[in-house]
């Protein structure tokens, strides 16, 4: 069977200085972005909905169904106040971490008693990213003497890690909860929450949302590994966060997690988002380094939904030639002969639910029939989504009357979203499945999967052959 002409997997592209004009958003959304992140972390609210409304203007231009995904800042961990131009440390040095906004000179201090209540001899601190590391020799109620394993500069409000500890802290500041109100409000059709740690940061997340966006659970802490089944049976996506998650766990363990974690969202049916440092290299060359351009390929052989651009496309200074490449690698790894049989099966996954039974028989029908499209007829989504899990070689196309599941499915594996009136009958649906094979040129046989009484959410429960 010759390969879809459109991409299985997914590109998310960050928004920033460097891509937010509309001719910016416009290109980008013209080469192959199928979302876009906006970064609550920077900027303001009021900034914020400009892009979201140039984003959305842009996609119906092009007549493209674009999925926004708002990312939370989530709670930072950072150093106070330091005098002059900061601490300069070396190797095996010992200096005193204290609680506090303000360092006397020669000291550190850290605004954050969380923090201290999480250390403990033997602990280990890690700071700028990693780029400075330390161990807790003696822990105290608000002070940390720590032993540098090596030398570096620390200035203020740089960032600290303590890597393998689960901190006493909600995933959710005050400033995330009003940019997670302030995204429900512009429509966003994705809210991606950071910092989580446990499962009830996930659900304490999904309350909020209360069904009005899609959550991503951003898998960058170790502590949400131990939980990372549950976490993903109760986020609606997932994010594989390299660069948090490489900076609290041993490099060589980052991309044995990012297997694990696909495979695990693979399982339960989510969407899963590989991100952090895909080109990095392009944030200011023109072309990516050839290692790039295996991680990608590695993400897409390994089934990811979806790849996704950071500061490549938000500051880099070649934002539209990033999401090129990325659309390129991504069509050759799909055009591989072997391209399918190096997609890891399922893992004992658990088809007893009616859409997740249906949409095994309907891939295996089409395999057995020969059928190049599969139509999911769907309300919420849980219909493509479905099908999507099973990774078929017959396009999907997802029908469905509202346009904010059309946007979500932007982001999943191989669905390609389409906003039509709702069938108020099975007959009806028939013929609008007719039209829509019309409209894309295919004339053999095709598959559909939709939910009798039409209309109605959570019901997949008819499987039909179309000659």
């Amino acid at each position: 069977m010759p390969p879809s002409p459109a991409r299985a997997c997914k590109i998310l592209a960050t928004l920033g200085p460097a891509s937010d004009s509309r001719k910016g958003i416009a290109d980008m959304i013209a080469a192959g972005a199928d979302a876009f992140r906006v970064n609550m972390s920077h900027g303001d609210q009021s900034a914020h909905a400009a892009v979201i409304a140039r984003v959305r203007e842009e996609a119906a231009a092009q007549n493209r169904h674009v999925a926004i995904l708002c990312d939370l800042q989530g709670p930072k961990l950072r150093l106070g106040k330091l005098p002059g131009d900061g601490v300069t440390v070396k190797p095996l040095q010992r200096l005193r971490l204290s609680l506090g906004e303000h360092a006397d000179a020669g000291a550190l201090c850290a605004p954050h008693p969380e923090l201290f209540a999480a250390l403990e001899e033997g602990a280990r601190l890690s700071f700028d990213d990693g780029m400075v590391m330390a161990r807790v020799a003696q822990a105290g109620k608000n002070f940390a003497e720590l032993e540098f394993l090596n030398g570096g500069t620390l200035t203020a409000n740089k960032g600290i890690n303590v890597p393998g500890r689960e901190l006493p802290l909600s995933a959710l500041t005050e400033k995330d909860r009003a940019d997670l109100s302030f995204a429900l409000a512009q429509g966003a059709d994705y809210v991606a929450l950071s910092f989580v740690q446990r499962p009830d940061d996930v659900r304490e997340a999904q309350a909020l949302l209360d069904g009005r966006a899609r959550l991503v659970a951003k898998i960058e802490k170790p502590a949400a590994l131990a939980h990372l089944e549950e976490i993903a049976a109760l986020a609606d996506a997932v994010m594989v966060a390299r660069g948090d998650l490489g900076v609290e766990l041993d490099l060589e363990q980052v991309p044995v997690m990012q297997r694990r974690i696909i495979r695990v969202c693979r399982r339960a049916g989510r969407p899963v988002i590989v991100a952090t440092q895909m080109l990095q290299s392009m944030i200011t060359a023109q072309s990516p380094t050839r290692a790039e351009a295996s991680d990608i390929a590695t993400a897409v052989y390994l089934g990811a939904d979806a790849v996704m651009l950071s500061a490549e496309t938000a500051v880099g200074r070649h934002p539209l030639t990033s999401v090129a490449i990325m659309k390129r690698i991504i069509a050759a790894v799909e055009a591989d002969p072997e391209y399918r049989r190096h997609l890891p099966p399922l893992d004992d996954p658990d088809r007893g639910a009616d859409a997740g039974a249906l949409a095994y028989a309907a891939r295996m029908a089409a395999e057995a029939q020969g059928a190049r499209v599969m139509l999911a007829f769907t309300q919420s989504g849980a219909s493509a989504l479905a099908i999507a899990r099973e990774r078929p070689e017959a396009r999907i196309i997802a029908v469905s009357p509202s346009d904010a599941s059309a946007r979500r499915l932007a982001l999943v594996w191989g669905v390609e979203p389409q906003a039509r009136p709702g069938a108020e009958s099975f007959d009806a649906a028939i013929a609008q499945a007719r039209a829509v094979l019309q409209d894309i040129g295919e004339r053999r046989r095709a598959l559909m999967i939709a939910g009798l009484p039409f209309g109605s959410e959570g019901r997949t429960n008819v499987l039909h052959i179309l000659d």
